[in-house]
């Protein structure tokens, strides 16, 4: 019976590997569901880590879950050349502002993020498993696109925590992902934010 079973997981094995190597679409696909998977388990590592280090939801924890995505570039062969980093030294709170193409875009980010600094994020990523107790734990603002009076009220408040715990807050202005090439006009929170806890844009 356990042979049988190691025999049908080397033909899947096998088989996918076969198709990864014909099929650039497969290929993909494959990688992005091993990233995601990779981010599951990762992220449920990452929580215990955090619980036991720093004992609940605070920023210090991104120290934390940088450390664990930055690992992830050597799953998959990637090298990142980071330039302009001087630009995040940065005394006290700031407003980061940058686009967001896909759901890889976390490796990159962890490979800039300053200390103290968390990002927004869409409320609906708070309930993805793992990954969602993770952004929580490590203090991501999670804000209800649908309603913007709440939207106004979270950032009102994070105003206030930026500047009394020198926080920096890192936001997509487009609102949403973006892969076309171009930028979609910006929403106007991080620059409400901006003037708000009158701190500068970077």
């Amino acid at each position: 019976m356990e042979l049988g079973w190691l025999l049908w997981g080397t033909a899947v094995l096998l088989l996918l590997h076969v198709l990864m190597e014909l099929s650039p679409t497969v290929n993909f696909a494959l990688r992005i569901g091993f990233y995601c998977v990779l981010c599951l388990v990762s992220s449920a590592l990452a929580a215990a880590a955090c619980l036991l280090v720093n004992g609940g939801r605070t920023v210090k924890n991104m120290r934390i879950i940088r450390a664990v995505v930055r690992t992830f570039k050597y799953f998959f062969g990637l090298r990142f050349e980071v330039k302009g980093l001087e630009n995040f030294k940065v005394e006290g709170p700031a407003i980061i502002v940058s686009n967001h193409q896909s759901i890889l875009d976390m490796m990159g980010l962890m490979e800039v993020l300053p200390d103290n600094c968390v990002q927004v994020g869409k409320k609906e990523l708070m309930y993805m498993g793992s990954v969602g107790l993770i952004m929580y734990l490590g203090g991501v603002i999670f804000i209800n696109r649908k309603s913007t009076s709440s939207a106004k009220m979270v950032m009102s408040e994070v105003a206030k925590t930026m500047v009394a715990e020198n926080v920096k807050v890192w936001v997509y202005p487009e609102g949403t992902r973006n892969c076309t090439g171009d930028l979609l006009p910006f929403k106007k929170g991080a620059f409400h934010l901006a003037l708000q806890a009158q701190v500068m844009v970077l």
